[in-house]
């Protein structure tokens, strides 16, 4: 009896000590808060940017999938001008396509790249979405060839400042560069990596789009 006693008084020690530990290790757990992602998506469809607007459309709605339901999304075509054609959850992947294939139509005509635009509204998006709690992200697919009116395209030496004083609202912005060729890549890094960072500016090659989805991914906490 004595020694049952023993047996069972060890046991208890035991079990004590476990849960004072597992109690102590949960302490200094600490959970992150749920943050809702705002995908803001460039799509380059002017004409120049034919032989790669299906697979960026096809990465668009594969990004849209990996986010949360509570994450939204909102899409711009980007030609002479950048105008939304879709605006809300990343999931309904019908909506979606519908809305990028009736407002990219071919038109031979429509050789302009308005980058610069499409970017401008673009962070006035994220400011705004930023204000009601989400987690902005800008996420550009085109060839990044400055094509038409001057003053529609990216000041590569005025965008570093103005994404400066953006971030200061909006310091996890993350900003993507997907499709564009390598060299044009290397030039948008040699610009942004300074003032964006490694983690929060994603840049692929056609190749390498998949490897950047996933760092996307992880820059925006999904």
């Amino acid at each position: 009896m004595f020694r049952k006693s023993l047996i069972f008084g060890f046991l208890l020690v035991v079990v004590v000590i476990v849960i004072k530990f597992a109690v102590a290790g949960m302490s200094r757990v600490e959970f992150s808060e749920f943050k809702p992602v705002c995908a803001i998506f460039l799509l380059d469809v002017s004409a120049s940017n034919r032989e790669m607007l299906w697979s960026q459309q096809q990465t668009i709605l594969k990004i849209g999938k990996k986010l949360d339901s509570e994450d939204h999304a909102k899409i711009y075509v980007v030609t002479e001008d950048a105008y939304e054609v879709y605006d809300g959850a990343p999931h309904k992947t019908i909506a979606m396509r519908q809305a990028m294939n009736k407002r990219s139509e071919f038109d031979s005509k429509a050789y302009g790249t308005a980058y610069g635009v499409a970017l401008k509204k673009a962070i006035g998006d994220a400011l705004r979405y930023k204000a009601d709690g989400y987690t902005p992200a800008i996420i550009v697919l085109g060839d990044l060839e400055n094509e038409g009116a001057i003053d529609k395209q990216i000041n590569w030496d005025i965008l570093p400042k103005n994404l400066q004083k953006t971030l200061q609202y909006i310091p996890d912005l993350s900003l993507t560069f997907l499709y564009a060729h390598p060299e044009k890549l290397d030039a948008v890094k040699q610009k942004l990596v300074s003032v964006m960072g490694e983690k929060q500016l994603v840049m692929a090659s056609e190749e390498n789009v998949d490897l950047a989805v996933r760092k996307f991914s992880t820059a925006v906490g999904r």
